[in-house]
């Protein structure tokens, strides 16, 4: 009998064995199609460090290109497949540039995430989601839908930059998200939203989903006017039931957004 992926045995008429292709079954043109889902759009956040090196790898064409005209020409490639990268100059030792990526396809942002990794950036943390429509949010105009699910970034005026990943605590004899009604988590939900929008103009706010994609449950990439509009509205976050009760936080990255060629010249790479 045959091996399943994990060891199990695998009987021949399983679905497993008769329905999914071999890679050798399925065509170059398929193998191509664009990876989008099928609302919303995928997400990419590549926190990564510069190289010593300013020198990309030589060329037979002549001279050989700076690693920024590398990662210019990354950048450019992605925006060239309608899809929006944008860039912030990282604060601390985490990582020193953040490259934001989203767009329909997720094999556009796997050839931007290739293509900056050979300009010589070291990709040292990242962050998979999606955009998403929260199932709390249901009832929400579908102009605000549309701005959540396909947003326009960056923000004019908003340079101010904070990622952190999020869950809801779901630890055994401890508070459970996941075992509340869901009129409670709506009406938790709906005071978190409150305090959020005592922010408007000061602060947007993109909140991706990434259960199944990556280490948490959700994605919160916040651009500001001011890096204390940052500090205030997380703060006063945390002190609402859904947060105080419920959240657990990853790391946090801050930074300044920029023109890719301002964030290079930023961190010592023009």
């Amino acid at each position: 009998m045959q091996q399943g992926r994990f060891g199990a045995p695998v009987d021949a008429m399983s679905p497993f064995t008769s329905s999914v292709p071999r890679l050798d079954e399925v065509s170059s043109d398929n193998s191509r199609d664009a990876l989008s889902p099928t609302v919303g759009w995928n997400v990419v956040h590549l926190f990564c460090r510069s190289t010593v090196d300013r020198r990309g790898p030589s060329s037979d064409a002549g001279e050989t290109p700076t690693r920024s005209q590398m990662v210019l020409e990354a950048v450019d490639e992605a925006r060239k497949s309608d899809h929006q990268v944008v860039t912030a100059a990282i604060l601390g030792h985490k990582a020193d540039i953040c490259i934001l990526g989203l767009g329909p396809d997720m094999r556009v942002l796997r050839t931007l995430q290739t293509a900056l990794q050979r300009a010589g950036l070291e990709v040292v943390d990242s962050y998979v989601s999606l955009t998403e429509i929260s199932e709390y949010a249901s009832g929400v105009p579908e102009e605000m839908k549309q701005a959540r699910l396909y947003p326009v970034l960056p923000p004019g005026a908003m340079p101010a930059f904070c990622f952190y990943p999020m869950s809801k605590r779901r630890a055994p004899g401890a508070e459970n998200w996941y075992r509340l009604p869901y009129e409670d988590r709506l009406q938790m939900m709906y005071a978190h939203g409150a305090v959020g929008r005592e922010f408007r103009g000061r602060v947007l706010q993109l909140v991706t989903g990434s259960t199944g994609l990556d280490d948490f449950e959700w994605g919160v990439t916040l651009f500001a006017v001011h890096p204390d509009d940052l500090k205030e509205c997380v703060y006063k976050m945390r002190f609402d039931e859904g947060s105080a009760l419920y959240a657990e936080f990853g790391p946090f990255y801050t930074g300044i957004v920029g023109d890719a060629e301002q964030v290079l010249a930023d961190i010592g790479l023009s």
